[in-house]
C-alpha cells in the first residue's frame, strides 16, 4: 500500500512540476532527448513488429475465414488486434524494456553518487529538472510510437494480403475505414497516454527509492521493468473490460 501510495505521490509531483518545464530550458532540451531515445531509436523495432503482426493476422486469418464465407472479418480482426488490443501493449512492451530500465538506473545513479543532493544545494528542484522532462518524454513518445504501429501495421498487411487476394488499395482501406469506429480510435489513444504515464512514473519512482549501495541501482532497474510491466498488463484489462461494457450497452 505504501508503494502505492509513494508512486502516486510522485505521480502527482510530476504532474504539478509540468507546468514549470516552459520556464526551464535545460529541461526542454532533456525531454528532447528523451523522446529521441524512446521514440525516434525505437521506430525501427516498432514498426518491424507491427507489420510482422499484420502479416501473421493476414496468413493465418484469410484462409480461415475464407472457408467460413467472412472474407470481410479480416478487417475488423486487424483494427482489433492492431490498432486497439495487442498494438498499445506491445509498444508499451518495447518502451519499458528500452527506456524504464534506462530511467530508474540513471536516477539510480545520480542517487548514489550524490549528484541530486547537488542540485537541491545550488536551489534546482531534481523533480523539475530531472522527472518531468521523462515523463513527458515517456508518454510522448508512447502516443507517437502507437499510431506508427497502427499505420506500419494496417499498410503493412496489405502488402500481405496482395498474396492472397490481390484486392486494390482503395478497397483494401475502404473496408478498413468501415471497420474502424471513433470508439476503438479513442481507447486506442487513451491506452497508449496512459502507459507513457505508468512506465516513466514506475521508472523515475524506483530511481529515486534506491538506498546507498552501488549494487541497488540495477536492482531499481529490474523492480522498475516488473512493475511496470505488471501495472500495465492489469490497466490494460481494465480499459478493455470498460470498452466493451461501454461499447456493449
Amino acid at each position: 500500500m505504501s508503494a502505492i501510495m509513494y508512486n502516486l505521490g510522485m505521480f502527482g509531483r510530476i504532474v504539478i512540476g509540468v507546468w514549470y518545464l516552459r520556464n526551464n530550458q535545460a529541461a526542454k532540451r532533456i525531454l528532447i532527448l528523451q523522446i529521441l531515445f524512446t521514440c525516434v531509436e525505437a521506430l525501427g523495432i516498432t514498426c518491424l513488429l507491427a507489420v510482422g503482426i499484420g502479416a501473421a493476422i493476414n496468413i493465418i486469418g484469410i484462409p480461415f475465414l475464407a472457408n467460413i464465407n467472412q472474407d470481410r472479418m479480416i478487417y475488423t480482426l486487424l483494427i482489433m488486434i492492431i490498432t486497439r488490443e495487442l498494438g498499445p501493449l506491445l509498444v508499451a512492451f518495447i518502451v519499458i524494456a528500452r527506456s524504464a530500465t534506462a530511467i530508474a538506473t540513471e536516477i539510480a545513479g545520480m542517487v548514489i553518487s550524490h549528484e541530486i543532493e547537488a542540485y537541491i544545494s545550488v536551489g534546482v528542484d531534481p523533480i523539475e529538472h530531472l522527472a518531468v522532462p521523462r515523463f513527458l518524454g515517456v508518454a510522448i513518445s508512447v502516443f507517437l510510437l502507437n499510431i506508427f504501429f497502427s499505420i506500419f501495421g494496417l499498410a503493412g498487411s496489405f502488402l500481405i494480403q496482395q498474396f492472397f487476394t490481390q484486392l486494390p488499395a482503395s478497397v483494401y482501406f475502404s473496408y478498413l475505414l468501415q471497420s474502424l469506429t471513433l470508439p476503438d480510435l479513442l481507447i486506442s489513444i487513451i491506452k497508449g497516454l496512459v502507459f507513457g504515464m505508468i512506465i516513466s512514473t514506475v521508472a523515475i519512482t524506483h530511481g529515486f527509492a534506491v538506498g546507498n549501495a552501488p549494487t541497488d541501482v540495477p536492482v531499481a532497474g529490474l523492480k522498475a521493468v516488473g512493475t511496470a510491466f505488471g501495472l500495465c498488463i492489469m490497466v490494460d484489462v481494465i480499459l478493455s473490460a470498460v470498452y466493451y461494457l461501454v461499447t456493449l450497452v
